[in-house]
């Protein structure tokens, strides 16, 4: 079967809500063995800040082309600035950017080294966590902007330093409006009413849903018993769809008309797989809010995480590069149908 074209998305409008990051890389060359102690000595030389977490997800719902919003603190220190220019290049709008100055954004900062020519690799990696929960003022303002957004979709994205338990009331005001409304959680899920799709990977599946997979079972057995978690998890939670990304195992959608699977897109050459949830999210929700079955938004998301992950560090999507992966990406397959057993 044909593939489906790839949807215009530029009047597509979505807002992103959640936790910006700043993901800090510093480049170094392996130099020596230190006399003070028995580690390597790197020497620096380059750095530079990468839009992370929510900030990634309006970046590559910007790449693709949405009209993008951003709803998030960023306070007003150093890296916020930089986060915030960073966005604004991008074209995406930002809403609460100073709304926060008691929240610090937080950083991860990785040390990538390498010999000249050579791939970099991860050696170090120092996060730098927000001193304290957001306000009530910050979520208040947060609260607002949102309720106030004029959107086809909201996506939260959950990197655990927020509390959208706080926009319930409105997100209960997009829910009226008909805009689509998908979750990409972390430590719980929210309690909205009726969201039309959820996008934990593996690990955040498992705790969300309080389920223990077989460790050393055979790659069918496990995915049968994962198809079945997940319809059972989405059905327990109301929610229309449960994607749940598996890493080099695809990903497998539990929904209103079954439960499918996708192969993993792009697994030769995998470079780094830092910001592949957030570019699979961002993806799934613009096709969704284009009214794509919900099995193929998840293939185009496979194949654009698949890309993504040949890039080094952090990046959002290269739309040039989906446009040529798209026709031969792996399709979803049906695992269940809606009605059998």
């Amino acid at each position: 079967m044909a593939a489906r074209a790839l949807p215009d998305f530029a009047h597509l409008r979505v807002a992103v809500v959640g936790d910006a990051i700043a993901d800090r890389y510093v480049h170094a060359r392996p130099s020596r063995l230190s006399r003070e102690a028995p580690v390597p000595v790197f020497v620096e030389t380059g750095e530079e800040v990468r839009l992370g977490g929510a900030a990634n997800v309006a970046a590559n719902l910007a790449a693709l082309g949405c009209r993008t919003t951003l709803v998030a603190a960023l306070g007003d220190d150093a890296v916020g600035r930089e986060l915030l220019r960073g966005l604004e290049r991008l074209g995406v709008e930002v809403r609460g950017a100073r709304g926060g100055p008691d929240h610090r954004v937080p950083v991860k900062t990785r040390v990538l080294a390498s010999e000249p020519h050579r791939t970099p690799q991860q050696v170090l990696r120092i996060d730098r966590e927000p001193a304290g929960p957001h306000s009530a003022r910050t979520l208040a303002l947060l609260a607002h902007e949102l309720a106030g957004l004029a959107v086809d979709a909201v996506l939260y994205s959950d990197y655990g330093y927020g509390d959208l338990a706080a926009l319930a009331a409105a997100d209960a005001q997009q829910a009226a409006r008909g805009v689509r409304r998908v979750v990409d959680p972390r430590r719980a899920l929210p309690p909205f009413e009726r969201l039309d799709a959820v996008t934990p990977n593996l690990e955040d599946f498992t705790r969300l849903a309080r389920v223990e997979l077989p460790r050393g079972a055979d790659d069918a057995e496990f995915q049968d018993r994962l198809a079945s978690e997940v319809a059972h998890w989405r059905e327990a939670c109301g929610l229309r769809h449960a994607l749940v990304t598996l890493g080099n195992r695809g990903m497998l959608l539990a929904g209103e008309a079954g439960v499918h699977r996708v192969p993993a897109s792009g697994r030769e050459g995998v470079v780094d797989v830092s910001g592949a949830g957030d570019t699979a999210a961002a993806v799934f929700t613009a096709a969704l809010a284009l009214d794509w079955p919900a099995h193929e938004a998840m293939a185009l998301a496979n194949a654009a995480a698949g890309e993504v992950v040949l890039e080094s560090g952090t990046a959002p999507i290269d739309l040039a590069r989906l446009r040529r992966a798209w026709p031969s990406a792996p399709r979803s397959t049906t695992v269940v149908e809606r009605g059998a057993p």
